[in-house]
């Protein structure tokens, strides 16, 4: 079943790089009780992820903190290591955005957003989406139809919902 609009989101363990390398992390402790903002995509460094769905959260960071949002976090099916090399080197981390490694694709599974392709060698990743959540709780969600799209989940598309 996937995830819908007033639905609470359920409990997942993350993986992140931490000073002494990878560490868990609940969507709880992630999240927090605020109001959030949680992306997820089909893997880091691939085309589409790369060139358009990061880039419009990063663009979009100063509006959402005007709009009270705590945090936003990239979601996407690969080891921590990866997820931290790929936010250093697209700038998410200096955004401000957090990476969060769905390495067993718990939360993707969970959620009903994930999808496998063979021919483009993706296996359990997740749809592209973006959703805005305040106490765990989903108020908006955006999820495109196509992985090589980006525009229902695009930061912008968010940002001017809230």
């Amino acid at each position: 079943m996937t995830i819908d609009v007033g639905d609470r989101l359920p409990e997942a363990t993350f993986l992140k790089i931490g000073p002494e390398g990878p560490q868990q992390v609940t969507l709880a402790d992630l999240i927090g009780t605020g109001k959030a903002v949680i992306f997820g995509l089909p893997g880091a460094y691939t085309g589409t992820c790369t060139t358009a769905h990061v880039p419009s959260f990063i663009r979009t960071m100063g509006r959402f903190q005007e709009k009270g949002v705590d945090k936003v976090i990239c979601v996407a099916v690969n080891d921590p290591f990866v997820m931290n090399a790929w936010a250093n080197e697209t700038g998410a981390k200096a955004a401000g955005i957090e990476m969060a490694a769905d390495a067993s694709g718990e939360f993707t599974r969970a959620i009903g957003m994930d999808f496998t392709a063979p021919p483009a060698g993706f296996y359990g990743r997740s749809r592209r989406y973006s959703m805005y959540v305040e106490n765990r709780t989903v108020r908006i969600l955006n999820a495109e139809e196509s992985p090589g799209m980006c525009e229902t989940s695009a930061g912008e598309t968010l940002v001017e919902q809230l």
